[in-house]
């Protein structure tokens, strides 16, 4: 029996399988992720239902479990997207959030580096999130 805060065995062996470089994909309930996503990366189904889990609460247990030294997020043509705002504040200052266009998002999203796929319930628009894992023990710059 695990007592560590992530306990789901497919998204621990996901995240063991991927290291330094790796992307993490958190995508939100409207994220076509059979077609835009690397089709070899892990996908992680936590799409229960609508609203449960969301990004924030994935990004959490991620954030005890994997170091990250980039994250991205879908621009939404410049409207606020409050779930933009608190992923920042999770990530805290050292790691650079940067906003792309969608289509580009996308195309980051399918290339090799995605090794994992996470499918929430999330029904936020544009909440999702694209992380590169980083080095144990490394702070970003």
């Amino acid at each position: 029996m695990l007592t560590y805060g992530l306990i789901h065995p497919p998204l621990l062996a996901a995240l063991a399988a991927a290291g330094h470089g790796s992307r993490i994909l958190i995508a939100d309930g409207h994220y076509p992720c059979s077609t835009h996503a690397n089709p070899a990366a892990a996908q992680i189904h936590l799409n229960l239902r609508p609203g449960l889990l969301d990004g924030d609460q994935v990004l959490d247990a991620l954030l005890d479990a994997v170091p990250i030294e980039h994250a991205v997020v879908m621009d939404s043509d410049g409207a606020p997207v409050p779930a933009h705002d608190g992923y920042r504040a999770a990530l805290g200052p050292h790691v650079p959030v940067e906003a792309v266009e969608r289509f580009a998002f996308y195309d980051l999203a399918k290339t090799p580096d995605t090794a994992v796929v996470i499918a929430t319930g999330d029904q936020r628009q544009y909440s999702n999130l694209l992380l590169t894992i980083g080095v144990a023990g490394v702070t970003p710059r």
